[in-house]
């Protein structure tokens, strides 16, 4: 990992963000060619899928909708401390998940003048679970249960066919779908999949769906920006991110185990070491040349750690760290500081935050409870992670009586004539018949 000091600097958010910049050309290229996948979709429906399926899986001949039988069969070969891990996983996440549904609101505005506001659930939800490099059985988890949570009704899954596996689905991300009761899957992937969710597919009897959610890499992420405005979209979750801010008495070791957990991921993750301290990077960067050579996905760790989307960052002090992180915005953020949860409110970007060195993003990734489908590539300074809010729709509902209207009748008059539209007015005139204002 290369090593940028910005001490003794002055610094804007925007010269803090081009220190460590994402991948933005890589997006750029991606958004262009999963607008013509998606647009292929649209126009070919499944023959487009299968191309894609041949092209980018290498399987043919595969069953896109998944039977029936590849459910119950995946799940009765799981193994048995993984099922136990994913019903543990499901519990948490649920109750995690419950917290984020609102209560319904009634506010009097005055006698007989009544708003209410209730939180009403998505009609159809379709999540998306990547397969490529790792068939993530717990992004099921994730995705399905805060949209159980919310109340919706019809929830489809898709994710890639496998070539290893005959055409088929993974089958630990079928056993997960089979433990949460969903039986429309579909083998299909990247951003093929999240077309097909916005448009439907009829040959294989997949209606459109109401929202997408689910992570993926920068082509399901560019996917879902080009479908924006057919169907609702959670956030661009693309190549993940991890920021650690860290101070001098932190623990080299677990920094670069936690860097080297993201890196693992894709090449083109983002692994980020903000801190005060040049002798704790110091010590940090030799613990992740350590660790990273022994890692299983060694060469796409080092793939990762040596692009311009990772850094250690040498700041002033506490403030310029906090400054670089909520410019940075991660989606993943660890503070492995002495006070960190004093610290933690001052941190207001992240879709994230894991306080202390005990709190691993990986926790969060399974066991925590949490959401791990969260915005990346500086998303979180407007954008949440995935939640059962993502499949809720505030509605309001307004009800007057005769009375509370005849109070609001002049306002309503004089504004509709300022704007030139007398007919709003004329409008609560009729409900007033031979009566003056």
């Amino acid at each position: 990992m290369r090593t940028i000091d910005l001490r003794g600097r002055r610094l804007s958010p925007a010269a803090m963000l081009a220190a460590v910049p994402r991948a933005a050309q890589a997006r750029a290229a991606a958004l262009e060619a999963a607008t013509r996948i998606v647009d292929d979709v649209r126009l070919d429906g499944e023959s487009a899928l299968r191309d894609q399926a041949e092209r980018f899986d290498r399987v043919t001949g595969h069953a896109l909708r998944v039977p029936a039988d590849h459910l119950a069969e995946a799940l009765a070969a799981v193994d048995p401390q993984v099922r136990h891990a994913l019903e543990e996983a499901i519990e948490r996440v649920r109750l995690g998940s419950a917290a984020q549904v609102p209560a319904p609101q009634t506010t009097d505005i005055g006698p007989g003048a009544r708003i209410s506001q209730r939180w009403q659930p998505i009609v159809r939800a379709g999540v998306y679970i990547p397969g490529g490099k790792a068939a993530l059985a717990s992004s099921v988890v994730m995705n399905v249960v805060p949209a159980q949570v919310a109340g919706v009704a019809s929830i489809a899954l898709a994710s890639p066919p496998q070539a290893d596996q005959g055409g088929r689905v993974h089958p630990t991300i079928l056993a997960a779908a089979a433990l949460l009761g969903i039986d429309e899957v579909y083998a299909m992937g990247g951003a093929g999949a999240i077309g097909a969710f916005a448009y439907g597919i009829e040959s294989l009897e997949l209606d459109p769906v109401d929202v997408v959610s689910g992570p993926g890499n920068n082509f399901v992420a560019s996917a879902k920006r080009a479908v924006a405005g057919v169907v609702g979209t959670d956030s661009e979750a693309g190549a993940t991110e991890i920021l650690i801010v860290a101070d001098a008495a932190a623990d080299a070791t677990l920094i670069a185990a936690d860097l080297i957990s993201q890196a693992e991921h894709d090449e083109q993750a983002s692994a980020v070491l903000v801190t005060d301290s040049a002798p704790l990077a110091e010590r940090a960067a030799a613990e992740v040349a350590r660790l990273a050579a022994e890692a299983i996905h060694a060469e796409r760790v080092a793939a990762a750690l040596a692009g311009p989307q990772s850094a250690i960052v040498l700041v002033d002090d506490a403030a310029m760290a906090e400054a670089f992180s909520n410019a940075y915005a991660p989606e993943h953020l660890e503070l492995h500081l002495a006070e960190a949860a004093a610290a933690a409110s001052r941190y207001t970007s992240a879709g994230a935050i894991f306080i202390g060195d005990q709190t691993p993003v990986s926790l969060g990734d399974y066991m925590a409870g949490s959401n791990h489908v969260l915005p990346t590539g500086g998303q979180a300074r407007y954008a949440s992670g995935l939640g059962a809010y993502t499949f809720l729709r505030p509605q309001q509902i307004i009800e007057y009586d005769h009375d509370a209207l005849a109070r609001a009748r002049a306002g309503v008059v004089a504004l509709a004539q300022a704007e030139e539209l007398p007919a709003h007015g004329d409008a609560v005139e009729a409900r007033f018949p031979g009566i003056e204002g």
